[in-house]
This record gives C-alpha cells, structure tokens and sequence, in this order.
C-alpha cells in the first residue's frame, strides 16, 4: 500500500512565483500535495494564483497585530493548523517568525533564500554579493531554525556573477534558479530523503 501523500502548506506575503512552481510540481508520482496557501496579506496576488490551482487560501493581515507577534502568530496558526500540514514551505514569506511558532514545526518547515547561506543571511542578498566582488551567487533551501536563515541548507543553486551585473538583473537570474531547486528540494524531503541538492 503507498503512503498517503505528505501535506503541504506554504506560507507568501506577495505574487507567489516559488508557491506557484511549488504547486505545480506537486503532482503525478510526487509524494506530497498542497493542501493550504495561507499570507500575511490578504491582497497577496499569490492567493488569486492559488486559488485558480484549486488550491485552498487562507490570509491573516499583519497590521491590526502591530507590535504583538504572538498575537497575529495565534491568529496565523489557527488556518495553519486547522490544514494539518506534515511540511511547511515558507515561499516569499515576509515576517520573521517567533522561536516559539518555529518550534511548532520543528524538521517540518523549509525556507528558500536568494543567496549561497551562510553568506548574506537577512535582506538585500544581491547587493551584498556584488559589493563584495563575488564571482558568484544563487540561493539555498533551509530547514527553518529560530535563528534567521540558519538552519541546515537542503539545496543550493549557483549562478555567476556577470560583468555589468546590477541587483535586478542578478535577482533574476537567482529567482530562475529558485524555480528549479525549491521543486527539487521538497520532492526529496517529502519522500524522507536529507540529502542535499545541489544545482550547477
């Protein structure tokens, strides 16, 4: 007898382009379904995408919980929890977490971050790498830990860095290269398998 397919809910704060290739991996022989596509904003152009992938939404707005986290984390978990997912991929997600709501999911949450971790942890990842003169960049899927972007690495993508490069034209090239690993990444996690994937 298969096993009943892992559950997954991905978690967006904007347009979902990584949610989107996510969803659209999760089919055929893959040993995990979308179950829930839940943000932080309820005009998230991620949720319309969603939604017309028959997938069920779910959104929270952060701004009423202004300077309490644990109240809007209370208010996110209830759709969370109420989906029973067995993996949770944060997708473009745009808040930081609370050691306490990352504990919940303990080897269960997974992040995609638009550098070669643990390199420039945190925001402007393409900028930071250009002003650093490296040769090269990409992004990393994580296994989600209370500290930021430290958790132990699943997959990473590389690509060069090209001369003329600017922030956005770099961001482009990773985000291409994010398509491709986060698929591949919760493929193997999914079927219980650690092991790191590696993309040229």
């Amino acid at each position: 007898m298969t096993a009943a397919p892992r559950r997954v809910a991905i978690l967006i704060s904007g347009g979902g382009s990584n949610m989107l290739r996510l969803v659209e991996s999760m089919v055929g022989d893959h040993p995990a379904r979308p179950v829930l596509v839940l943000s932080n904003d309820p005009a998230a152009t991620g949720l319309e995408k969603a939604r017309a992938l028959g997938v069920p939404t779910a959104a929270v707005d952060h701004r009423p919980f202004a300077g309490d986290r644990a109240a809007f984390e209370a208010a996110l978990l209830q759709p969370l929890l109420a989906a029973r997912p067995d993996i949770v991929c944060l997708a473009g997600f745009m808040r930081v977490l609370t050691p306490d709501f990352v504990a919940r999911f303990a080897g269960r949450m997974l992040n995609i971050h638009p550098s070669l971790l643990p390199k420039y942890p945190g925001l402007h990842t393409h900028q930071r790498a250009l002003d650093a003169g490296d040769a090269e960049a990409g992004c990393t899927v994580h296994e989600v830990t209370a500290d930021l972007d430290a958790g132990p690495a699943l997959g990473q993508a590389r690509v060069p860095v090209l001369p003329g490069d600017s922030a956005d034209s770099l961001s482009a090239r990773v985000l291409a290269m994010e398509h491709r690993l986060y698929p591949a990444v919760l493929r193997r996690f999914a079927a219980g398998d650690r092991t790191p994937v590696s993309l040229p």
